[in-house]
Parts: structure tokens; C-alpha cells; sequence
């Protein structure tokens, strides 16, 4: 063993008299080493090029194996997309609703808008991933009806904020999706200008969704001429 590389012991000298370089033996992964490992490949390809400027063999190449391995361990480039799209889906909406934890709606606005910008800010191949319309069908759904579960979980305590207000709760709904598709949506700017810091840019989302809730309109009018 040559520096904790297992070597070849078949050669020991060369015709001169002199030691033979060991050749290295390359260590072999188990199933479920390989399977993470093109998992973490895909990601990074597909966070860069997206689902159809990735190849099979590109992937392969960079896992050093060749194509039919990729075949075996996912049936092809459509199945490892699709589950790094659902893994990546599940820890966005994991770390959203494992946030809401304070009592405060301010503060629970300010949480599930850290936890987006954080995830964003830790895996930001992941949110490019997510936010590129897939090509193949998701078990999980799509961006769209991520978003739309996590709105689900902020409808619950719009619900309660609209009771204690005297606001038909069952508005609370059409309300939800529009502050978590706002701090999606910024969420995307984010992903590429990183200006202001992250902190400040949680502060100003909660600015406008908070104070416009406080002085919000039982039953808004427009003042344009189109009304209908």
C-alpha cells in the first residue's frame, strides 16, 4: 500500500533491478455510494445546463463509469432528474415549514422568508433546478404546487389573523398564495444580483407584507375606470 492506496502486488521489480511502480487499484463504490454520487453530478449539471443540455454520457463521463450504470441505477437521464427534482422539492418545503415555529405572525413571516432566502443561499443549484419549467412529470409536483403547499401552510395563520380583524377568513387562501409567490418571486431575483444582504432583504419582504396587512381593506375597491 503506497500512501493508503491499495497497490497491485503482481510487480515488484523492474528489468534493472529497480522497483516497479505499483499501479493504483481504483477503490469500488457500493450501490448506494455510486447512486449518490450521480445524484450529486446531475445536480450540478442540470443546475447548469438544465435537463436537455445534460447528457447521459456527459454524466457517466464525470462519474467515471460508463452509460449503462446511470441506466441501471435510474433508467436513464429523465429518472435522475426526477429525483433530484423531488429531493430537492422536499428539503425546500421541509426547511419552510420546520421554521414556522414563533407565535408572532410578523415573526412567522420573517422566518418562512430566512428560510427561503436559505435555501437559496445553501443550495443554490437546487432552487435554479426548481425554478426551470420541467421537461418530465414530478411525483411531487411541480414549482408552482410547491409554492402552493407552502402557501398552505401560511393560509392557517392568515385564517386566524383575518378572524381576530373581522376579515372573511375564507379569503385567506387567495391571500396566501399571493405573499409566498411574492417572496418566491424575489426569491428568483435574488438568486443571481445576492444585493442586499440576505437579512435585509427578508426585513423589506415583511415590510411590505406586514404593514399592508395592517392596513389592510376589509373590502377593497379600485379607483380605476376598469371594473370588471
Amino acid at each position: 500500500m503506497i500512501d493508503g492506496v491499495a497497490t497491485d502486488p503482481s510487480s515488484t521489480s523492474s528489468p534493472s533491478g529497480e522497483p516497479k511502480p505499483r499501479r493504483a487499484r481504483r477503490t469500488r463504490m457500493t450501490g448506494a455510494e455510486r447512486r449518490q454520487q450521480l445524484l450529486e453530478i446531475g445536480r450540478t449539471l442540470f443546475a447548469a445546463k438544465g435537463f436537455e443540455g445534460t447528457s447521459v454520457e456527459e454524466i457517466a463521463a464525470k462519474a467515471g463509469v460508463s452509460k449503462p450504470v446511470v441506466y441501471e441505477h435510474f433508467g436513464g437521464k429523465e429518472g435522475l432528474y426526477a429525483v433530484v427534482v423531488d429531493r430537492e422539492m422536499r428539503r425546500l418545503l421541509d426547511m419552510v415549514t420546520s421554521s414556522l415555529t414563533a407565535g408572532h405572525p410578523r415573526e412567522l413571516l420573517e422566518q418562512a422568508a430566512f428560510a427561503l432566502l436559505d435555501y437559496i443561499e445553501e443550495y443554490t443549484d437546487g432552487f435554479r433546478i426548481l425554478v426551470r419549467d420541467s421537461p418530465i412529470p414530478q411525483s411531487t409536483g411541480s414549482f408552482a404546487s410547491l409554492i402552493s403547499d407552502i402557501a398552505t401552510q401560511v393560509e392557517d395563520i392568515l385564517g386566524r389573523e383575518f378572524k381576530t380583524r373581522g376579515f372573511d377568513p375564507k379569503l385567506a387562501p387567495l391571500y396566501a398564495q399571493a405573499l409566498v409567490g411574492m417572496v418566491a418571486l424575489t426569491g428568483q431575483w435574488w438568486l443571481d444580483v445576492r444585493r442586499p444582504k440576505k437579512a435585509e432583504v427578508a426585513a423589506h419582504l415583511v415590510n411590505l407584507c406586514w404593514h399592508g396587512l395592517e392596513r389592510l381593506e376589509a373590502k377593497p375597491h379600485l379607483i380605476g375606470r376598469r371594473k370588471s
